[in-house]
């Protein structure tokens, strides 16, 4: 391996001091969109940026984007980054990796007193874990015309409170509306095992998958445990297991590229001795491929209402989230290939199984992805961990990605 053109040490600080707002005592993090802990995690990434030299703004929906301006400003910026909320008892590496390596880059080219044709643009995008909404990729999907606006700002968390309410501490003035860019870049741990499985540094993403949600409502008759005989139960908590049980079955049919899953589970009156009235719950389904993903929006449903007339029990079910798959640009992915050649980075291709915002991102410019190997392919808790010689990896390629596209 070549000397990289980043700092490594500084970027593994980096991480450090970021991994210490909403700290957990297992090593993850609690930070949540719009939570204090985010809020103090954005101010210190703020304060950052601006001791870089850089030029902060947030628009409406809190994404902030820490600008550098280049020798032609009139071009289209060359976009990057993620995103700093986390999942509940989350891991610190998690979208934090692709917000902090970009720093690095901006501070590094710094150090090397490189200066771009085009401008940069450092991207923290509001709520991409949708973890207390309910709504994935909520800042990018906003900016990128995806999500109504009106109906988005109203989704209550478990406590009530509104995106629109939690948006006040943090939303600057800057119009929410998506803008043209030269490329989007996005640095990200790979959640999986097929990078460490290869012992490889480095993932080119190719593309991410199709997906599916669905919120689902079963709601049957809550009576009490000891007095109600088989025939009279109408146990909204049976037709939900069926339910949980028909997704895994789904998901298996289709092998090793199918995923099904369900997160979420809320029994009602959720008492041990009351034969549960009403079950809320979550279920998601994803696949490489846009066609297999309408069978399952076929299937899905049908059977989900064989399960509501056996059970004798109402299911509602409501798509939230729907993505096709999302192939990434041919000309960004052969540029970071021959990058990381130069860097003598090992590499293969890889798709992403999960979501992410480079996918709205693409909808108005060229993106494209880097992965790096993630301990176990653990993520989304405690336990998620890298290796710093691969964070260090991940932010030379992104380095050199972002310097050739704004070249």
């Amino acid at each position: 391996m070549s000397s990289l053109p980043i700092d490594a040490e500084r970027l593994w600080r980096s991480l450090a001091e970021m991994a210490s707002f909403g700290a957990t005592a297992r090593g993850g993090v609690h930070r949540l969109a719009l939570t204090a802990p985010d809020l103090a995690a954005r101010a210190h990434f703020r304060a950052l940026c601006e001791h870089a030299g850089l030029t902060v703004r947030v628009d409406e929906f809190a994404n902030m984007f820490a600008r550098r301006e280049g020798r032609n400003n009139a071009l289209p910026p060359v976009l990057f980054g993620s995103h700093l909320d986390s999942q509940p008892m989350g891991g610190r590496y998690d979208g934090a990796l692709g917000v902090m390596a970009g720093l690095e880059v901006m501070r590094s080219l710094n150090d090397h007193g490189i200066e771009t044709e085009a401008p940069l643009e450092l991207v923290n995008w509001t709520d991409e874990e949708g973890s207390r909404w309910g709504r994935a990729l909520l800042g990018s999907g906003l900016w990128a015309g995806v999500h109504p606006v009106a109906p988005t700002l109203a989704l209550r968390d478990a406590d009530g409170i509104s995106l629109g309410e939690a948006l006040a501490a943090a939303k600057g003035d800057v119009p929410g509306t998506a803008f043209p860019g030269t490329a989007y870049f996005e640095l990200h741990i790979e959640q999986g095992v097929i990078l460490e499985r290869a012992g490889l540094p480095l993932g080119i993403v190719t593309g991410c998958q199709a997906q599916v949600w669905y919120d689902l409502v079963a709601t049957g008759l809550a009576a009490h445990a000891g007095t109600t005989p088989p025939s009279f139960r109408r146990d909204a908590l049976v037709a939900a297991a069926r339910v949980i049980d028909l997704v895994d079955r789904m998901m298996r049919a289709r092998g090793e590229d199918g995923r099904g899953t369900v997160g979420r589970l809320a029994v009602i009156p959720n008492s041990s001795n009351v034969i549960p009235g009403e079950v809320r719950f979550s279920a998601e389904f994803r696949h490489p491929s846009d066609a297999e993903l309408a069978r399952i929006k076929a299937q899905f449903p049908r059977e989900v209402g064989f399960i509501a007339r056996d059970a004798e029990v109402t299911i509602g079910l409501r798509p939230v989230l729907e993505l096709p798959a999302t192939p990434f640009d041919l000309g960004l992915l052969a540029t970071m290939r021959t990058a990381a050649d130069d860097l003598g980075l090992g590499h293969r291709d890889i798709v992403s199984g999960g979501g992410h915002d480079a996918i709205y991102a693409a909808k108005h410019m060229k993106a494209a992805m880097i992965f790096i190997p993630c301990l176990g392919g653990r993520s989304h808790c405690e336990e998620e961990s890298v290796e710093p010689s691969d964070a260090a990896a991940g932010a030379a390629l992104l380095f050199e990605a972002v310097k050739r596209a704004s070249a």
